[in-house]
């Protein structure tokens, strides 16, 4: 890495489980005209420990530089970037797509393949709970995007450092 190349940024931000902490982590961003991918923020084991994962695009120095100042927040408790780490990272989407009588089975195949789960069944769609990295996402959006997806809610990334071996 060079340090100006901007590229795709997993940071998972450990923080202290407070009113405004959110707030002020996405303010280091902004600020520096850093737009967020994905953010994903919910309890740890611990209640007052939260994890904010967020996905971002960026220069490495810039970025190295908000880390420096995340660190120096006060409910900010530890910032891993997983840039070109050794980390799992998976998304949830559920997706609303039609369900013609013609296009079910077919529908109902890519399910079984991509190993998602068809988690609702309405007289005209289906919503498809799928999990798995961005690829994976995409690969099973573009497939289905020509039967007509109705709406998709996505999480974003969530990751975790691999156990060392």
């Amino acid at each position: 890495m060079n340090g100006t190349a901007n590229e795709r940024h997993i940071l998972s931000i450990l923080v202290e489980n407070q009113p405004g902490v959110l707030s002020r982590v996405a303010g280091l961003f902004s600020g520096r005209g850093f737009n967020i991918e994905s953010l994903c923020v919910a309890e740890t084991m611990d209640p007052e420990v939260s994890r904010i994962t967020l996905v971002t695009n960026g220069d490495m120095g810039v970025v190295e530089q908000i880390k420096k100042q995340l660190n120096k927040l006060v409910d900010v408790l530890k910032v891993v970037d997983f840039t070109g780490g050794d980390s799992v990272e998976r998304e949830m989407a559920l997706v609303k797509v039609r369900a013609k009588p013609e296009n079910r089975a077919e529908i109902l195949r890519m399910v079984d393949i991509f190993r998602s789960r068809v988690v609702d069944v309405g007289a005209e769609y289906y919503t498809v709970e799928l999990t798995g990295d961005k690829g994976k996402m995409m690969a099973f959006l573009n497939l289905l995007k020509p039967m007509g997806i109705k709406e998709i809610a996505r999480t974003g990334a969530l990751a975790l450092a691999r156990e060392k071996k």
